[in-house]
């Protein structure tokens, strides 16, 4: 057998390997009867509607995607003027704010969930909603920050000079080149940080305990009174709004160079 074959083979394991909890999750969010088991036994959708009709999974999922929103959104605030900053000149304080706006997301969670919950206990904001959705946008700043900054890479600065020569001011280049043209960046790394932020259990906790329950939370909440499907079920859920989320950005984005591939231009 040739070794494409047995790449091909130790492949496919290893995407059987990665797939196969998610589909056990898949198959125990459907079963009939109110256990955990897999294979299924029967089969419902009961335990998704559950998500939508039981009012405290309703309201984890209200507060999970109000502050997903609010902390994607924040973040891309913030990761903006930064790399916009940076590609109009490259210093040395620059490239310091650079990685104190990447290391947040370099450090383990705990660190920085740590440090927000001191923080917050210290001026007397702990539990309050806003401190989650800035913390989270703080945590998340990194994702945007990337993909902005592979955005200004992609442009050429001679369209910008021209629009200089043409008597164009800062302000006119930033509304009619520059935000157009970076524009997929920008929703690619609102994108990172909502999806990200949706999910993220540890920050949360550390920031708002028991105050407002986002979905992780009240999954781990909900584990003191017994293990049902609808744990699965939100679990499937999420899943999907990340693939429908990250196909979007494939589909409309650059996904490759967001990944780190370099087009044929860049190596030259």
């Amino acid at each position: 057998m040739s070794e494409r074959f047995f790449t091909r083979f130790f492949l496919f394991l290893v995407a059987l390997f990665l797939a196969g909890p998610l589909v056990v999750i898949a198959g125990v969010s459907v079963n009939e009867k109110r256990s955990l088991t897999f294979p299924p036994e029967g089969f419902s959708l009961d335990w998704y509607a559950q998500i939508f009709t039981d009012g405290d999974w309703r309201s984890a999922l209200t507060t999970s995607v109000l502050i997903a929103l609010g902390a994607a959104t924040l973040s891309v605030l913030i990761a903006l003027p930064i790399a916009y900053a940076l590609w109009k000149r490259v210093s040395l304080v620059g490239r310091l704010i650079q990685t104190l706006g990447i290391s947040p997301f370099v450090l383990p969670p705990v660190i920085t969930a740590l440090g927000a919950l001191s923080f917050w206990a210290t001026v007397g904001s702990y539990g309050a909603w806003y401190s989650v959705v800035i913390s989270h946008a703080i945590f998340f700043t990194s994702l945007p920050l990337v993909t902005l900054s592979l955005g200004f890479s992609t442009i050429d600065r001679e369209v910008t000079e021209a629009a200089r020569t043409m008597g164009a001011d800062e302000r006119i280049i930033l509304s009619t080149i520059v935000l157009p043209m970076i524009a997929p960046y920008i929703v690619s790394g609102f994108a990172f940080a909502f999806v990200l932020s949706l999910n993220e259990y540890i920050v949360a906790y550390m920031t708002v305990g028991f105050t407002f329950e986002t979905v992780p939370i009240k999954i781990f909440n909900a584990l003191r009174y017994g293990y049902t499907p609808t744990m699965a079920s939100v679990s499937i859920l999420f899943v999907g709004v990340a693939v429908v989320v990250f196909g979007l950005v494939a589909r409309f984005g650059d996904l490759p160079r967001l990944l780190g591939a370099w087009s044929a231009g860049d190596e030259t």
